[in-house]
């Protein structure tokens, strides 16, 4: 069920009218099939925000489970157009004010699903949908700013004079599919650094010869992720205590979320072999033409040898070689050290802040609010960048 003590967290008088209009509704109560339906017509792809990703975020992954969505039916209330998830503003950041939030889910991407046949009726009215669970404004959390969906709710802000603000962006590496991966890597690493890692793959041969394997149906997928798994919680992010893998919630969701894509051809985990030894593995979910780098786990044992690169070097030529994906998300931080000088293209995203009425005081508290946690979350994040110098 959705949280009252959230839905009231929005607005207390309207959370009883919010319920019966169900304008704001339990993601598991939505229809798989129809969710399916309007992700393959989708003006933009989101793999984060496919029914079975979504489905096992909810239920199980820490700190994500039991959010809420504002689904968006045509005028015949028959066809699903559009699709949100989202938590309260309070849930999201412990700030009091009607707002809601694109449900994080465990991606990067959360971009809205729109339908492409009408994209801005569909933006429209999932704003109204907002604006009924009684909502004074949407913050979207990493949607791609010059993306389709973000058009088109701008678009559709603009019949009402309103306008998005954008709270916060940084540019993230993509790739570009369509090129020849040989030529792209030459003219992206140049002669020198291909040859060195040329020279740490022959390292690597020493164990054993280098095979590079895509798992894909369900029944290769499983034994899969069980590498991915070990290999993610063998590193850095297993001495953090930040592996998937060691945390309940987040090993059944990954679990249930991989099996599930990989019914719907979704998903493929990459793993990079030195003989019988996997030294990296990576995870990649795929939607439409779009695929999305969601995490990688290598053998640190191996690191003079560059596994993770190596692999992602592999993963590059795969892509670019698979004439049903013209675009990939690395879905990884700015400046990310691995992935940025190998993909060089680029795209803004953006935390935005969208607000649902006119000269509305309580748009400008929350503008405020959130400027302010940002601001405290900049200045906290220059004092570990001075610890750690």
């Amino acid at each position: 069920m959705v949280d009252i003590a959230h839905q009231a967290a929005i607005n207390p008088a309207s959370a009883r009218s919010a319920a019966t209009t169900r304008a704001l509704v339990p993601l598991t109560s939505v229809d798989a099939g129809q969710w399916r339906a309007l992700a393959q017509r989708a003006v933009e792809p989101n793999g984060y925000y496919l029914p079975g990703w979504m489905f096992a975020v909810s239920a199980t992954a820490r700190g994500r489970t039991d959010a809420a969505v504002l689904p968006v039916f045509d005028r015949s209330s028959t066809r699903l157009i559009g699709l949100m998830p989202v938590i309260s503003l309070w849930r999201a950041w412990k700030i009091p004010l009607p707002a809601l939030v694109s449900a994080h889910p465990y991606g990067t991407l959360c971009s809205p699903l729109l339908d492409e046949r009408d994209a801005i009726e569909a933006a429209t009215r999932l704003l109204q949908q907002a604006r009924e669970a009684g909502a004074h404004a949407l913050i979207l959390r990493d949607v791609a700013l010059d993306g389709a969906a973000m058009r088109s709710l701008s678009e559709a802000l603009g019949r009402d004079r309103l306008k998005p603000r954008v709270l916060s962006s940084y540019i993230r590496a993509s790739l570009d599919a369509t090129q020849d991966g040989e030529r792209m890597l030459r003219e992206a690493l140049g002669a020198r650094k291909l040859k060195e890692l040329r020279r740490q793959r022959h390292r690597l041969e020493e164990h054993g010869p280098v095979v590079f394997e895509i798992a894909r149906r369900p029944d290769e997928i499983g034994p899969a992720l069980e590498t991915f798994l070990q290999l993610e919680a063998s590193g850095w992010k297993g001495k953090r205590g930040t592996a998937l893998a060691q945390d309940a919630g987040d090993a059944a969701f990954i679990r249930r979320a991989v099996l599930a894509l990989a019914e719907t051809a979704q998903c493929e985990i990459v793993t990079l072999r030195a003989g019988t030894s996997p030294v990296a593995a990576g995870i990649v979910l795929r939607h439409q033409d779009r695929a999305f780098f969601f995490k990688l786990g290598i053998d640190e044992h191996f690191a003079k040898c560059s596994p993770g690169v190596q692999l992602t070097l592999e993963l590059t030529r795969h892509l670019c070689g698979d004439p049903a994906i013209t675009s990939a998300d690395s879905t990884a931080s700015a400046d990310h050290p691995m992935i940025n000088p190998i993909w060089r293209g680029r795209f803004a995203i953006g935390d935005v802040l969208i607000p649902l009425r006119r000269h509305d005081p309580v748009v400008a508290l929350i503008h405020a609010a959130l400027a302010g946690r940002n601001a405290a979350y900049e200045a906290a994040r220059r004092v570990v960048r001075r610890l750690r110098k």
